[in-house]
């Protein structure tokens, strides 16, 4: 772990730092003045995220967001650097792969249920005892747009993120009695590395059915500012959409449901040979 100051300042632990919606987010809360929490399996993307932030404004910790035990010992490490605070524990790390269900091995579908849902779970576990000791805390949990609905050639991933949507209202009633708040963040597509994920044997990619569907995709400096926004509480909101794509499919959802489920069959028949 590199090691710095937190100096009283109010401090942010976030997974998945090295990259992408992660290292956004560390850069937008540092230029607020906050002490970063850097957490990654990428030991070289967080020497260069420190870089970007700037060597006084956080530490780097190593993690697999899988293992318990370097959970612990992260946020046992944080604490002594951020003087007992944690006002917000972003859970951020993810991973997709790309394909039919068919085409995804189990063990692709193992590392997406791995990461994506007991990563998450395993971060509000071991964040919980500082959250509670910061008042106005909060827990942002990263889920996706594909928490809305299931998109075909994503179904494992998409199940995942629906588990982090649904996690996060449980947990909104349940770390309330602590006077912790839960958010839970829903991007679209967003320009990270996530969009080059495929299936082991195929070549089709995230990146590809966007441009083959002429997609939006968002910047990582938006995600950042919505986080930003999710910490300061700003609306009042349990969910908060990353993209007017994705505000659009949400009211489209709400309203007619059926148009969205029609429409992807459609389009999967459309590919039928």
């Amino acid at each position: 772990m590199a090691t710095a100051s937190a100096s009283g300042r109010k401090s942010i632990f976030i997974t998945g730092a090295a990259s992408g919606i992660g290292l956004g987010a560390a850069k937008r809360f540092a230029r607020e003045g906050w002490f970063v929490g850097l957490a990654d399996i990428d030991k070289a993307g967080l020497k260069q995220a420190l870089a970007e932030i700037g060597p006084g404004n956080g530490v780097t910790l190593d993690l697999d967001v899988r293992d318990r035990g370097q959970w612990s010992r992260a946020m046992t490490a944080f604490g002594k650097a951020s003087g007992g605070r944690l006002d917000v524990l972003l859970n951020n790390a993810g991973i997709a792969r790309y394909g039919y269900l068919e085409e995804q091995s189990p063990e692709e579908g193992d590392l997406q249920i791995d990461i994506n849902v007991k990563g998450v779970i395993n971060g509000a576990r071991a964040g919980l005892d500082l959250l509670k000791a910061t008042p106005g805390s909060t827990l942002i949990n990263v889920a996706s747009c594909a928490g809305l609905f299931g998109a075909p050639r994503m179904a494992i991933y998409a199940a995942s993120k629906f588990a982090v949507r649904g996690l996060s209202e449980a947990l909104e009633g349940e770390f309330g009695r602590f006077g912790v708040a839960v958010r839970c963040i829903m991007p679209w597509f967003v320009d990270t590395p996530i969009l080059n994920a495929g299936a082991q044997g195929t070549n089709m990619k995230i990146a590809d059915a966007i441009r083959e569907g002429g997609s939006p995709v968002y910047t990582v400096e938006e995600a950042a500012q919505v986080i930003w926004d999710a910490a300061q509480g700003k609306g009042g909101k349990l969910n908060y959409i990353v993209g007017q794509a994705g505000k659009s499919l949400a009211l489209t959802l709400r309203f007619m449901p059926g148009l969205v489920r029609k429409r992807l069959r459609a389009a999967q028949l459309a590919e039928q040979p």
